[in-house]
């Protein structure tokens, strides 16, 4: 019986090492193909380069891998895998997901999006509520915090609002001078370029009085 958990053990290892070689190689070719640079060896720094970040930020022993770094449009971009650990011994947990992180030409505030979920729901029942919109289909579909009221609505006005409901769900995230676009799963490189395509076009969306606000132009 031993012998038997030992090799269910040894092969489980060895798929997932497979499976995970495979979808190196497919990132490997969308990060080349996209002219980005491509580095799939760990990369301990992400947690202290984008503070603003906490889901960067989570448990210990992290790191991100399969790197891709580049531009998109004149934005720098950088996308990536990120894995850590929770917990120890017996209670100890590997988790893995990945993000893309877009730049931006003006500075932004901070602003956070995900999708709703029960526990907002809840939440909502003891007066812990998020920033409401007009629209009830946006205001149920998404959770929207932020220090500051007037930036949100300026972010998400109604054109970038029918954008999003539009698109694949992310978290996002705004830092100082890049937003973070991420799920608690490992992309394939059609999401990542799914993730481009939300970050890029709520940025693109920016009306132009907020632009020349925070100093930058188009």
């Amino acid at each position: 019986m031993t012998y038997l958990i030992v090799v269910v053990i040894a092969l489980g290892i060895a798929l997932a090492w497979y499976l995970a070689s495979i979808r190196r190689k497919k990132l490997r070719a969308w990060a080349n193909g996209s002219g980005f640079r491509f580095d799939p060896s760990p990369n301990r720094s992400f947690d202290k380069r984008y503070p603003a970040f906490g889901c960067l930020r989570v448990g210990h022993s992290r790191y991100a891998y399969n790197v891709a770094e580049g531009t998109r449009n004149g934005r720098p971009l950088v996308a990536f895998d990120y894995r850590y650990v929770i917990g120890s011994g017996k209670n100890r947990q590997v988790r893995n997901f990945s993000g893309l992180l877009l730049g931006s030409t003006i500075r932004l505030k901070p602003l956070h999006i995900r999708s709703e979920n029960l526990f907002d729901k809840v939440g909502e029942f003891f007066g812990l509520d998020d920033i409401d919109f007009e629209s009830a289909e946006f205001s149920r579909a998404f959770h929207v915090k932020s220090p500051d009221k007037r930036w949100t609505y300026d972010v998400l006005h109604q054109r970038t609002i029918e954008f999003l409901l539009t698109m694949p769900r992310f978290s996002i995230q705004f830092g100082e001078r890049e937003m973070i676009v991420w799920r608690s799963r490992r992309f394939s490189p059609e999401t990542f370029e799914a993730a481009i395509g939300v970050a890029e076009g709520i940025l693109d969306r920016l009306p132009e009085y907020v632009i020349q606000e925070q100093g930058g132009k188009r």
